[in-house]
Formats: structure tokens, C-alpha cells, sequence
């Protein structure tokens, strides 16, 4: 089954464009909008204004009605995991049932040193934060009461009253580190969000498979997302290329990403239609200030049907 997420991010924008656009995505049809959880910008220069994204998608949820809701993806560095499942638990009965929990370890060092944030040692550190927070919250949402005494985090017969609204609030861990990362999917989530293009991915969802196998869990059981960078539309592939490059220009100078699905909608569906073949059904689109209108809505009402004809979403 197809989804579509929009991904807008809270970098280099105000915030009454920002709200626009995740407004639109939800009338559009979006299955799922989303931004991203850091404090200082992450594309072009990091000296440049950026909104906190659980407070921003908190408001967001507010003012829509249908989109799953959530951050691509939280960083379990940046705040006590039981707190995240407080977090969470509000955001899901703002959203009336729509929220998704999006973790991951982090990785951006420049934010964490000027926030004074505990960064670790390095990833393995990171990572092994992360699995020691991961049975907290999927515990505390799962209404039952955790105790952990461990190195990083304690608890103690921690409640989660008022629980939320959905019953099992599905946990989306971000990343595809192959020996720990995809371990922590295959454990603890219900849906995973690995990037990288139909090649690597495939080869990371059969190890994704194995780790599954190797703990008895049915990997039918885990929601696959893929991440597919910034989508511009238009007739011409000329035209979407030179906005594609002045929208990175926009967002503090950066550099315009390669080998993204810019083109007119048939290149953008057969970039989308890659995915669809390994398996890979809840596609993530990237949408920088200042928010492109015509892609949002053609990627929407265009795009969208020649995917959803796609023999591998109508099986």
C-alpha cells in the first residue's frame, strides 16, 4: 500500500510559512508530515534560525485532521526517554490518536556543543544510550510501569497517566546501522525509516530480515519508510533544477543535493516507483523552506495515481 510523508523542515523559514505548508501536506492527502528534531540548522550554513520541533509539530497536530504526526527522527540524545513518552503521549492526544514516536541517536556534534547536550564519546556510545532508552518508552506506552537502574537512565515504576490515545503508538526508529541499529528495529519498533536509494536499502531490509529471524519476530510485523530528499515539479526538468538549486540557496547557502527526483512528474514517479519494486511503500519527501506549492500538490495529484497504478502498490 502506498503513503506519502512531507518532511518540512523547520530550518531557514518563519513560522507562519511553516505551519502553511504542514496544513496544506494534510488537506493534500499526506499519510504522514513530519520535521526534524534539531536546534541549529543542518543543510548550509548553522548560523541561521531553526524552530524546536516537538513544540512546532505540538501546534501542527493543533490546526490538522488526518496525517499521522511525528519528528524524522527524535534525538534520543537531547532528552530523558521517559520524558519523550510524557512528550509523545501529549502530542497523541493533541493529534486526537496521530502520533508516531520517531527516534534515533543523533549525530549532529555543532548543536549539542553550543546546547551543552551530553554528544558521548562517539556512535557506539550513542547507540548504546539509545538501546538502554528504547524499553522505557516502548514500555511506558504500552501502559505498563518500567523500572531500569542502568548506566545511562533510571526509572523507577514510572507511570504514563493519561496513556495514550492509540493503544500501541507505533515507534519508528531512524537509521540502518547494520550490526546494532537494525538490531534495536527488529527488538523494539514498529516501523523503520532507512535511507540511501533502492540498492542500499534493499540490502540493509535483508539484514533487517535476519535480525528479525535470529528473535523470532515476523518481519511483516515492522512498517518500512524510506526517506526520497527534496522533490521539486515541474514541465520542464530545466525549470525544476534551477528552483531545486535557488530553494538550497535559500536555506543557508547549501549546496543543492544530487541525484534527487527533480524532474517533471513522470521522472519524479519512476524515481518513486524503485522503491515500490523492493518493497518500500511509505515514501518520505523533503520540503525546504519555502515550501514549493506546486510540488506539494503535484506529487499529490499527479504523481500520486501513476504510483498507486504501479503493479507493485496494487499488490
Amino acid at each position: 500500500m502506498l503513503k506519502l510523508g512531507a518532511n518540512c523542515w523547520n530550518q531557514y523559514t518563519d513560522w507562519p510559512a511553516f505551519l502553511a505548508a504542514q496544513q496544506r501536506a494534510d488537506r493534500l492527502g499526506f499519510d504522514s508530515i513530519w520535521t526534524w528534531d534539531h536546534l541549529y540548522p543542518i543543510v548550509g550554513s548553522h548560523v541561521g534560525p531553526i524552530f524546536e520541533g516537538y513544540t512546532a509539530m505540538t501546534a501542527v497536530a493543533a490546526t490538522t485532521k488526518h496525517a499521522t504526526v511525528g519528528l524524522m527522527v527524535g534525538a534520543n540524545t537531547m532528552r530523558n526517554p521517559a520524558l519523550v513518552a510524557k512528550m509523545i503521549t501529549t502530542l497523541d492526544h493533541v493529534s486526537a490518536g496521530r502520533a508516531i514516536l520517531g527516534i534515533g541517536a543523533a549525530w549532529f556534534q555543532t548543536e549539542h556543543t553550543a546546547y551543552g547536550i551530553d554528544y558521548g564519546s562517539g556512535p557506539p556510545e550513542r547507540l548504546r544510550w539509545l538501546a538502554e532508552a528504547l524499553p522505557i518508552m516502548r514500555g511506558m506506552l504500552r501502559g505498563e510501569e518500567p523500572t531500569l537502574e542502568g548506566p545511562r537512565y533510571r526509572v523507577a515504576a514510572i507511570r504514563n497517566d493519561p496513556p495514550p490515545v492509540q493503544a500501541k503508538l507505533p515507534i519508528l526508529i531512524g537509521g540502518g546501522g547494520e550490526r546494532v541499529t537494525l538490531r534495536l528495529v527488529a527488538r523494539y519498533a514498529d516501523a523503520c525509516n532507512i535511507g540511501g536509494g533502492p540498492a542500499i536499502v534493499k540490502a540493509k531490509d535483508a539484514i533487517l530480515i535476519q535480525h528479525c529471524e535470529s528473535i523470532g519476530r515476523d518481519p511483516a510485523e515492522i512498517e518500512r519508510t524510506s526517506g526520497m530528499g527534496t522533490v521539486i515539479i515541474r514541465d520542464s526538468r530545466a525549470e525544476a533544477e534551477r528552483i531545486h538549486r535557488e530553494m538550497f540557496e535559500r536555506n543557508g547557502r547549501a549546496d543543492p543535493w544530487t541525484d534527487q527526483p527533480v524532474g517533471t512528474p513522470e521522472d519524479v514517479a519512476e524515481r518513486f516507483a524503485e522503491m515500490l519494486d523492493i518493497g518500500y511503500g511509505n515514501l518520505i519527501v523533503g520540503f525546504p523552506s519555502p515550501y514549493d506549492e506546486e510540488s506539494m500538490t503535484r506529487l499529490a495529484t499527479e504523481v500520486r495515481p501513476m504510483l498507486e497504478a504501479h503493479p507493485a502498490a496494487v499488490n
